[in-house]
């Protein structure tokens, strides 16, 4: 029991930091925060995708281009001009260390106002830190696993980030239904969104991806959006009213 609520509390923690900071913070602007909140933010996005880290700034420059180049040959991630899941994971993978990394040259509407740290970056993205967290992942198991099966979610907890980024820019691409008519294949996943948090509601993020809430119908509940309702309540952020 005590992996499958490591794995859990690894799922969920180091989802909500990719979609409340990476994603809506980072990418979208739709709330804003003090330097101090931000800084707080980079080490939590650090302690709960561990040897996931995603930096903020290549996260965010790279989920603009999404955006900005969905399903055409310039999209970072899109099963249209991939043969299949790990294929597009690994140009993924290459496009965000080229842009965190900055070996290629970005239009400035990607990179404007993205948050960077680029030292606490340059360290919670090193091998030292991700070797040291899956050191550590594999230490728990080691105490806590009872079973042979339990080893089985070790991966799942070295390659976190990635899975998600697979459900929403694999999956979220082919499966699923739509509530607007966009340009690109986007689909949300689930009406009621437990597994992703809000994330999988990727259509209605797509026809409006300034808007904070990512729930549309009256059944989609956005999750994540609900803890930054109480976080704007007590000023650790603020959300702008903006729907677009």
């Amino acid at each position: 029991m005590s992996i499958i609520i490591f794995t859990i509390i690894l799922w969920y923690s180091g989802l909500f930091f990719q979609t409340f900071f990476l994603h809506r913070y980072a990418a979208h602007q739709s709330f804003t925060m003090s330097k101090f909140s931000e800084r707080v933010c980079f080490v939590l996005t650090w302690i709960t995708q561990g040897s996931n880290y995603l930096s903020a700034y290549g996260y965010g420059v790279m989920h603009r281009m999404h955006h900005a180049y969905a399903d055409t040959e310039k999209d970072p991630h899109s099963p249209k001009y991939d043969a299949n899941l790990f294929s597009m994971m690994w140009r993924t993978k290459n496009i965000y260390q080229d842009i965190n990394q900055k070996r290629i040259e970005v239009a400035d509407k990607f990179t404007k106002n993205v948050p960077q740290w680029e030292s606490f970056d340059k360290f919670a993205s090193s091998r030292v830190s991700r070797l040291a967290w899956a050191a550590l992942y594999t230490l728990f198991f080691v105490f806590f696993a009872t079973a042979w099966w339990h080893w089985l979610f070790l991966p799942v907890a070295f390659f976190m980030a990635p899975i998600h980024g697979v459900i929403i820019n694999w999956f979220g691409h082919i499966y699923g239904y739509r509530n607007f008519e966009v340009k690109d294949t986007s689909k949300n996943l689930l009406p009621i969104d437990i597994l992703m948090m809000g994330e999988g509601y990727h259509n209605n993020h797509h026809s409006h991806s300034g808007r904070a809430n990512f729930g549309v119908r009256w059944f989609e509940i956005d999750f994540t959006y609900l803890i930054m309702v109480v976080l704007d309540k007590v000023n650790f952020i603020k959300l702008k009213k903006t729907i677009a």
